[in-house]
């Protein structure tokens, strides 16, 4: 039973979802699903914050491997939602300071020392061992030059060149992708659907 009804609910929650776009009667049920869905979304980011104070607490406790981050991460996130509760998030108030001048620098941040990680990999990937990397290496290096100043100074036509490879062959691969990624995710929905795929489930038997 405990298996058959969360299958159930999917089931049925999954064939009013498909059929909003085909059947009009159906579509004011969708809308219902999608608002449960808010719902549902809502206390799942409070059972995700309460694990996230369980995990963390757990590792100071029995102290885990790095657990002296952990009392950082608990203390943030403590006065995060604190001043968010006591003083608003209003522009002004001391959560708005704090998102702008501490969350936003250190985000900003860590997306700078990733760059240094990207700029590795586009190394280790721009090797030209056969012909696709030749090309990929030229083709990077069109694109480099043409959205800085000094490609126009050495050809007009080079921020042309890096515009057209934008649009056209990378375009065309990020629609393959996006195309690819679609039929990927219609497959695993149709899977959770009839049942076949039950990871969400647990140790649900």
């Amino acid at each position: 039973m405990r298996l058959f009804i969360p299958l159930a609910i999917t089931f049925v929650a999954g064939v009013i979802m498909i059929l909003q776009f085909f059947v009009p009667a159906t579509q004011s049920m969708g809308e219902t699903l999608q608002e449960w869905y808010m719902i549902v979304a809502s206390f799942a980011i409070f059972l995700g914050a309460v694990n996230l104070l369980h995990v963390h607490s757990r590792r100071i406790r029995f102290k885990g491997r790095n657990w002296k981050y952990s009392p950082v991460t608990i203390i943030g996130f403590s006065a995060m939602i604190i001043t968010g509760i006591f003083f608003g998030i209003e522009p002004g108030k001391p959560f708005d300071f704090m998102f702008t001048q501490m969350m936003v620098p250190m985000g900003a941040t860590m997306f700078s020392l990733l760059a240094f990680f990207v700029a590795s990999a586009a190394f280790r990937a721009f090797r030209a061992s056969n012909w696709r990397a030749t090309l990929l290496l030229i083709s990077a290096f069109v694109v480099m030059l043409g959205r800085v100043p000094i490609g126009a100074m050495i050809w007009d036509r080079i921020p042309l060149i890096s515009e057209w490879i934008m649009q056209v062959p990378n375009l065309a691969g990020q629609r393959a992708v996006m195309i690819g990624a679609a039929m990927g995710m219609v497959a695993t929905s149709l899977r959770m659907i009839f049942g076949i795929e039950r990871s969400y489930l647990g140790g649900a038997d």
